[in-house]
């Protein structure tokens, strides 16, 4: 973790103890592959820009506290997830409740945001997985066990992203509230590189605790 990042955290630690009436919401947001080893500025050669910062933005729109970093090089899902679970820990050290508390993911980032599940092994917690399941995940990762509140979003014109159903059908931990989105953009891979409404507001929706998405 770099130096910004833990100066983030513990900015958004301070908020979390001088909690008001008001319920404060908290998103980890954690992107996609692409960005680990390309910077912001630099376009794909076929989905274009991602627009982190326009993501950030709209969670923030809507009153969350959004926490995420820029990952640097092609990091290791399980070990960054431990990192993940460790900042979750604190923030409920410090008054969060875990309900309160949303892991947002998309493509590789939706991967880490399954083990961050998994690891933190919490029914309370909020998930959104975002194009990152593929039927062949449950040979290749049998590890990875879902628990909590769990909203998983897929683009039907996306390889790269299937129904988990299979995957919730396996996992052992207690799944309170469970839904399934797929979205119809044709937008392939490349809807989750924009915060598109279609994925925005149920993720939105999700993490303030709206679990009857139509």
């Amino acid at each position: 973790m770099n130096k910004s990042w833990f100066l983030y955290l513990f900015s958004v630690l301070i908020l979390s103890s001088c909690r008001n009436e008001e319920v404060e919401r908290y998103v980890f947001f954690l992107h996609n592959r692409f960005l680990e080893t390309h910077s912001v500025e630099e376009l794909h050669p076929r989905f274009g820009k991602v627009e982190y910062a326009a993501i950030l933005d709209s969670f923030r729109e809507h009153g969350l506290k959004v926490i995420s970093e820029q990952r640097d090089g092609n990091v290791n899902a399980r070990t960054y997830a431990r990192e993940i679970v460790a900042q979750i820990d604190s923030l409920v050290y410090n008054g969060a409740k875990p309900n309160e508390i949303t892991v947002v993911g998309t493509s590789k980032g939706g991967y880490i945001a399954q083990y961050v599940s998994t690891l933190a092994n919490n029914p309370e917690l909020n998930f959104v997985f975002i194009a990152s399941h593929q039927d062949r995940d449950l040979e290749e990762i049998p590890e990875i066990n879902y628990c909590g509140n769990i909203l998983t979003i897929y683009e039907a014109s996306d390889p790269y992203g299937t129904s988990a159903m299979k995957r919730v059908e396996r996992s052992t931990c207690d799944i309170r509230q469970f839904k399934e989105l797929e979205l119809q953009t044709g937008m392939g891979h490349g809807f989750l590189f924009k915060p598109l409404r279609e994925w925005i507001n149920p993720t939105v929706k999700w993490a303030k605790g709206n679990y009857q998405l139509k």
